[in-house]
């Protein structure tokens, strides 16, 4: 079986800078990591490998050269192959020409089943997914808590979907892109001592918009359908908090509050 998952290394939200005139974020200097949905589904491939012998587990991303490092830690963990997409003329695509790049890479290969996450923390658009499933010609299933690991085959993935007010398991033909959230639970270890030095480069492919065939012009700003009309800092609510000891006082207040909150 072979399993491609397309992730995306996402600013540390610590520390990151913002290119106001051009509405886009700066990625050359800042340090990124793996967006956590996209790290669930890695996960999720590699106990897939785990229980079905022959299972290929390929990671494929649209990011600057710098994180290859990251990729040989993922290769470390055991995917078998990485590919990033990297090229100066992708910097500034939307979720538009992310998906064009990426599916013009996924088009000439083979695969069982493509697996994402839903969501990227420097977005949340979950635009690229679905995207992927247009371009591609395949169904595509965002919003995954849950995959029948004993169901799991070529042929057929039965996933539940949770939203606000309903949960569906579904019946999804493969191949598919799958789009998993955080909340299946899958976490990527850490690498083992005897890997942390193995050497995995001859496994890491690294191709730009000549070897995809893309113009500059059609990636990049450039290329980009949708632009940023206005970015703003999300401002949060400052909440009342109240401070209790671990005495009868403390549970007295605690037992009002959730009884007046309705909880009991």
């Amino acid at each position: 079986m072979k399993l491609i998952c397309v992730v995306k290394f996402v600013p540390d939200v610590d520390n990151f800078r913002y290119d106001f005139e051009n509405n886009k974020l700066i990625r050359e200097d800042m340090r990124l990591i793996l967006n956590p949905d996209d790290a669930c589904a890695v996960a999720f491939a590699l106990k897939v490998k785990e229980k079905l012998a022959g299972t290929v587990v390929e990671v494929v991303t649209m990011a600057p050269k710098k994180i290859v490092p990251h990729m040989e830690d993922l290769l470390r963990l055991g995917v078998d192959k990485g590919v990033i997409l990297s090229d100066k003329a992708f910097a500034g695509s939307d979720t538009y020409v992310t998906s064009k790049v990426l599916s013009r890479y996924l088009l000439g290969q083979h695969y069982d089943c493509i697996i994402t996450g839903t969501h990227a923390v420097d977005g949340d658009t979950a635009h690229v997914p679905a995207q992927l499933g247009e371009w591609l010609g395949l169904n595509q299933m965002s919003g995954i808590t849950k995959v029948d690991m004993e169901k799991f085959n070529k042929a057929f993935a039965y996933v539940d979907v949770d939203n606000d007010q309903t949960s569906a398991t579904y019946e999804v033909s493969l191949p598919a892109v799958l789009s998993l959230t955080r909340e299946i639970g899958y976490k990527l270890p850490y690498v083992r001592k005897g890997e942390i030095n193995r050497d995995v480069k001859s496994s890491i492919y690294i191709l730009g918009g000549e070897d995809l065939g893309l113009h500059e012009d059609q990636t990049g700003l450039k290329g980009s359908l949708t632009q940023v009309v206005e970015t703003y800092a999300k401002q949060y609510e400052k909440r009342e908090r109240t401070l209790v000891k671990a005495d009868n006082d403390g549970v007295e207040t605690v037992f009002h509050y959730l009884h007046e909150k309705g909880f009991i």
